[in-house]
């Protein structure tokens, strides 16, 4: 599977600057996730965390349990980002 384009979206996320908090063990998690709540980009970043299928941290302000939950009961879905945001993701084309 190519990797997807990581794009400037990231610019305009709520978490920017607070990776490290972004990342954290076990339970914690549920609680982090509550940084993503009213973040503009929430969509944006969780489709990039499912189409690239990235296992760690909260992306879009879901966990990794719950990430890997949404991809087993949806495994027809091959890009996210046409069912999150209405379009297709950009490949990287390096």
């Amino acid at each position: 599977m190519p990797l997807r384009r990581h794009d400037d979206w990231t610019l305009e996320a709520k978490c920017q600057g607070k990776q490290d908090e972004l990342f954290p063990d076990g339970a914690d998690q549920k609680r982090v996730r509550s940084l993503c709540s009213g973040c503009r980009v929430r969509k944006e970043c969780l489709a990039e965390a499912l189409d690239n299928r990235i296992e760690w941290g909260v992306w879009g302000g879901m966990t990794e349990r719950e990430r890997r939950q949404l991809l087993r009961q949806r495994s027809d879905v091959d890009d996210w980002s046409l069912i999150l945001l209405g379009k297709p993701s950009a490949v990287n084309e390096e």
